[in-house]
């Protein structure tokens, strides 16, 4: 607890023990009027001093209407009918509710906090003569070199340029799992150096590093309101001042006709007590807070409550096939050699021939190669457009790309119609045989549509891939419809065509990998950005970050925006309908002042702890 809660707690304990005491002076002597109230001011004060004095401020300022306004009226109104202790009661257990709130919004906070705790604070800047001196993050300019000792955190973008360590990114992404990084390996804001001491060339300032836009994006999350939230903000506005008049029509009118103003009195300060709205208007922003500050700590980042209510009414699952269901990392996953050729020597040659480029599907050529080949070996390389390279291996002409490529070298290959990407190897005239390249499935993919499915939503995948490629992926992950061969203009026409068919009041989420879909994402009800450690397009773009390329996240990421807002509606229902029973009661008579305590006070706790149970969010596994 913090000193003003503790304060509130002692004052508390305080009031309540000379409560007891002066109810049990009254009831072994017979006191006056005054002697009674005398003794009931003292802990009245002790607890309600503040309530007053806001109070009057808010009268002063012409902000009237508000709960401080609502329990000072009807407590000062209980003393001067002389129910004393009625009067301190529900003074004391309305100091008891707003401590209990403030302790939940303390702790819906710090989990908030905890992700506060990736901003660095100093940089180890390497001076021209290699010492180091300390310096803030934000004085160290693009280009220059830190130094990031074990156990120290990242503290700007960069590039490693000496050094190997494990980087532990639980802040960043909620796994437990270290990454390791080389010279050469792009490094992030953030990260805890696990072990080893790395040299780091920085390459933005702190500004536009990625822990900077993460904080500013978790820290102005709660600027982006819900239509709960404004609903209840709204309501609040009107409600407020409509009680406190017909609390006064209650009070003036009926007795006008029957008399009994004392009694009318009475029941209209209860019924100021019972309308309070600090249930709802304390409970709907922290089950929004708690839901975006549970997220944050799986390392999904939600940039507002409302992009939280529109994830939770998702009914339609679009995707991006590379880079979000599958690796966007080539590998070779068949070998298929020709005229006495083996798998190894196909390889080889393949890797040779390839040496020197820096597409994708050489890289992973070489990377399948048992034993990289001497570049040297390769003379006369030339990468032809639409086809492959060509190059001599050996002194000898060699080939290694598609089919056209092939027919160019007037080379008689065995077509191989493998889904993915097939490359034809070919040297001195002779086909040596062909490679199927494919793009590899993340592990939890297939899970993470289940997951969806699970949740009734419909999935959808969109790719620029060949249409034989796009049906494999689909029918291997479950998903629902597929469209192939689609450029970035395209697949924003068929979110709108999408959008346009979705049920209404349902909301249509894309799940890209934010670097090159930012039109589509930005064009969703929803945008989603996977695979998104580092980078600044999906950070931008999308509406949700998740901060690795788990898409397992997702499904978490909906099951926690649904039960958010399924509290949400909990708390409304509960707090309007217990409300407006105890107004009826407390109108005709029925509900006394202690009823009234358990309608505000009591209504608000519960409500408060059903919105805590957002904090408690299961860790995806």
């Amino acid at each position: 607890m913090t000193k003003k809660q503790k304060k509130t707690l002692y004052r508390i304990i305080a009031a309540a023990v000379l409560l007891v005491a002066a109810a049990v002076v009254c009831e072994l002597a017979a006191l006056p009027w005054w002697a009674q109230l005398v003794l009931h001011l003292a802990p009245y004060l002790v607890i309600g001093y503040d309530v007053l004095r806001k109070a009057v401020l808010g009268i002063v300022h012409g902000e009237v209407f508000d709960e401080n306004f609502l329990m000072a009226i009807a407590t000062v109104g209980a003393m001067a009918v002389g129910e004393y202790r009625e009067g301190v009661a529900v003074m004391l257990f309305y100091q008891v509710g707003e401590l209990f709130q403030s302790y939940a919004v303390g702790k819906s906070r710090r989990s908030i906090a905890a992700l506060m705790d990736i901003r660095p604070d100093s940089a180890n800047l390497e001076n021209p003569d290699g010492s180091l001196r300390t310096v803030s993050p934000e004085e160290v300019p693009v280009g220059a070199a830190i130094v990031v000792r074990p156990g120290e955190r990242v503290p700007l973008d960069g590039v490693v340029l000496e050094g190997s360590s494990s980087l532990n990114t639980s802040a960043l992404t909620g796994e437990s799992v270290p990454r390791t990084v080389r010279p050469g390996d792009e490094v992030i804001s953030g990260c805890v150096n696990a072990d080893g001491l790395l040299r780091i060339q920085v390459r933005k300032p702190y500004g536009e590093s990625t822990v900077a836009k993460i904080l500013d994006l978790v820290e102005n999350s709660s600027l982006k309101k819900a239509r709960a939230e404004n609903f209840i903000t709204k309501f609040a506005r009107y409600y407020t001042p409509a009680v406190c008049f017909a609390a006064l029509a209650l009070a003036v009118v009926p007795p006008l006709f029957a008399g009994q103003w004392s009694v009318w009195f009475t029941r209209a300060l209860t019924f100021l007590v019972i309308s309070c709205p600090c249930a709802l208007v304390i409970s709907i922003p922290l089950t929004f807070f708690g839901g975006i500050g549970g997220a944050s700590r799986q390392g999904i980042l939600i940039k507002g409550g409302n992009y939280l209510e529109a994830l939770a009414h998702t009914q339609t699952a679009v995707f991006d096939k590379t880079g979000t269901l599958t690796r966007g990392v080539f590998a070779v996953e068949r070998v298929a050699p020709a005229n006495g050729h083996t798998a190894d020597e196909v390889v080889a040659l393949a890797a040779l021939v390839e040496s020197y480029s820096s597409h994708p599907i050489s890289k992973s050529l070489r990377a399948a190669c048992r034993q990289l080949p001497d570049p040297a070996r390769a003379a006369d390389v030339q990468e032809v457009a639409g086809q492959g390279v060509r190059a001599l291996a050996d002194g000898r002409p060699a080939g290694v790309g598609n089919a056209r490529l092939m027919q160019a070298m007037g080379v008689d290959f065995v077509p191989d119609d493998g889904v993915g990407t097939v490359v034809y190897v070919a040297c001195g005239g002779q086909f040596w045989g062909s490679i199927l390249i494919a793009d590899q499935l993340k592990p939890t993919a297939a899970g993470a549509i289940a997951g969806l499915k699970a949740q009734g939503v419909r999935t959808v995948m969109l790719t620029g891939d060949s249409a034989a490629v796009a049906d494999k992926v689909a029918a291997d992950l479950g998903i629902d419809e597929v469209h192939a061969g689609l450029l970035p203009a395209d697949k924003v026409s068929r979110v709108e065509q999408l959008l346009a068919a979705k049920p209404a009041k349902t909301s249509l989420a894309f799940v890209g990998d934010g670097i090159n879909d930012a039109p589509v994402l930005m064009r969703a009800d929803v945008g989603i950005a996977m695979g998104a450690l580092g980078s600044d397009a999906a950070i931008e773009a999308a509406d949700v970050v998740l901060m690795d390329d788990d898409p397992a996240k997702l499904s978490a990421a909906m099951r926690l925006a649904r039960k958010c807002m399924r509290i949400v509606y909990e708390n409304i229902i509960f707090a309007l309908g217990i409300k407006a029973a105890f107004l009826v009661l407390g109108a005709v008579g029925i509900a006394t002042m202690w009823w009234a305590v358990f309608a505000d006070v009591g209504v608000m706790v519960l409500a408060v702890l059903n919105a805590m149970r957002m904090l408690a969010v299961e860790k995806t596994k």
